[in-house]
């Protein structure tokens, strides 16, 4: 585990990333920024009245040094960030009511990261998925190709690393959907030295049943076959069929995938929360993340059940996705 982080630390210290935390004034979120400056790794800005947060600070023994404090009710560019909201919602806010959204920590720091001022975006210690997930969608929106995002988690445990999505999103994503996942899950397993290897999953393999859901998962497999000819992915897979060699060679014995899978797709979340609950819970597997992929920019919502070394390795891992 600790191998793994070092390796991400390295990529992004002393690249001049800077990763937003809009909860200023929360201990854990503080502890973490200070970690963060003082470690060289990034620069934090913290969203919050000043005095506020280096009252709390105080009170904390953290110096925050290389760390930066904005407040939305005194921010000098206000008056550029809500002309840059009011065009990117495109008539479906006024100024007053982008002056008003604004104020909100989530919204101003989603703001700070979509006209580059910081690289990245942090929250949900205090808050919950929506509000962190809302503003992302709304402003810094879905890459090119994309049309949702959706949620992976790495699954640790020792040397062993896999990458289970999307187990934090989408309910009940399409065969399209669940394409796109796959393509964009590869990307997030590069992130952390994975060489992805896809498998599409199901109750079937390769038509060994037939339903609607088999299908939807076996469809989406040609869709993304045909968006990415260059990755390593096929389905639809049992999990025994992905991952256990014997087995892959009965039941799948033509597939690029010979039981060597490090990178699986779930059909519903329903599937993908259960699956990786298994694994962290029976296996146990560290489970990183949700880690949210498909955004232009990154943004990353964390648990409100989070400890300070969760929010150091969130950030860390969104200033990964911003390099």
């Amino acid at each position: 585990m600790s191998n793994l982080f070092e390796s991400i630390k390295q990529k992004v210290s002393g690249k001049g990333i800077s990763i937003v935390l809009p909860e200023g004034t929360d201990e854990r979120i503080l502890t973490a920024a200070d970690r963060l400056a003082k470690e060289n790794v990034l620069t934090p800005i913290l969203i919050g009245n000043v005095e506020s947060v280096k009252e709390k600070a105080s009170s904390l023994g953290l110096a925050l040094e290389g760390v930066q404090i904005l407040d939305p009710a005194t921010y000098e560019e206000m008056d550029q960030l809500v002309a840059s909201f009011v065009e990117r919602r495109k008539g479906k806010a006024t100024e007053e009511q982008a002056r008003k959204a604004l104020l909100d920590p989530n919204y101003f720091g989603t703001m700070l990261v979509y006209v580059n001022k910081a690289n990245g975006l942090v929250s949900g210690a205090t808050h919950s998925t929506a509000d962190t997930v809302r503003p992302a969608l709304q402003i810094i929106k879905t890459k090119p190709g994309v049309t949702k995002t959706s949620g992976v988690f790495i699954m640790v445990r020792e040397e062993e690393k896999y990458v289970f999505a999307d187990c934090a999103i989408n309910i009940a994503p399409n065969s399209q959907d669940l394409a796109e996942i796959a393509i964009e899950s590869a990307k997030t397993a590069k992130l952390f030295d994975i060489d992805p290897k896809i498998a599409m999953l199901s109750f079937s393999t390769k038509g060994s049943a037939k339903s609607p859901e088999t299908e939807k998962v076996a469809e989406a497999v040609k869709i993304a076959k045909e968006l990415a000819p260059e990755l390593t992915l096929d389905g639809e897979f049992q999990f025994d069929a992905a991952f256990v060699p014997s087995v892959a060679k009965s039941k799948a014995p033509d597939s690029v995938i010979k039981g060597d899978a490090n990178t699986f797709v779930f059909p519903s979340l329903e599937a993908g929360n259960i699956g990786y609950k298994i694994a962290q819970r029976l296996g146990n597997f560290e489970a990183i993340g949700p880690i949210l992929q498909g955004l232009n920019m990154p943004v990353n919502d964390l648990s409100r059940g989070c400890n300070s070394e969760d929010v150091y390795k969130l950030s860390i891992i969104t200033a990964a996705q911003a390099l």
